[in-house]
């Protein structure tokens, strides 16, 4: 597969949503997530998301689902939402083998236009694992502060995962968005 090819970006639609848990899936958990940067192996067992979970967000209002894709082949997504002037920014999945050669910073780059133009929203927001530093410090390089706000991890509440650990919380990450 040739890395220099731009992706094709399009919004998902329901014939989709295995595809997406697939991507979602081997980019986070499991050992196949092990072969990207990005695994939560290390934090949380379980699964990500299911396809009850993908076909519900494509049907949420104010919501998108983004795809990469490369010669027909899905290798990333993320899921954007508008709260109000801002978008909200998670379920970013790059395919593990093609995580580090900058295919997540043009998805991330792709939401932030598609909020800006579709939405006219200001802001971008987005939670992350606090104790993911690394994740954190590659959000601050495109732009994204921390804020010092948390909120608590959804611990007994499967569809989040089953914790390793019991200090997890979300920081939430802001960038403003302009024309």
């Amino acid at each position: 597969m040739n890395t220099d090819i731009a992706p094709v970006f399009r919004q998902a639609v329901a014939a989709d949503v295995n595809a997406i848990v697939a991507l979602v899936e081997s980019a986070y958990r499991g050992e196949s997530s092990r072969r990207g940067w990005t695994t939560e192996a290390h934090l949380l067992d379980g699964r990500r998301t299911d396809a009850a979970a993908v076909a519900e967000l494509l049907t949420t209002p104010d919501s998108a689902v983004l795809l990469a894709q490369v010669d027909g082949e899905l290798l990333a997504c993320c899921q954007i939402e508008k709260h109000g002037d801002a978008a909200y920014f998670g379920m970013f999945a790059v395919h593990p083998p093609r995580q580090g050669g900058g295919l997540g910073r043009q998805v991330l780059t792709e939401a932030e236009r598609f909020a800006l133009g579709m939405w006219q929203c200001r802001a971008m927001h987005m939670k992350v694992i606090d104790v993911r530093h690394d994740l954190m410090a590659w959000y601050e390089r495109r732009g994204y502060r921390r804020t010092g706000e948390y909120s608590p991890f959804p611990y007994g509440d499967e569809r989040f995962g089953l914790p390793r650990r019991d200090d997890l919380r979300f920081e939430l990450m802001v960038k403003e968005l302009t024309p």
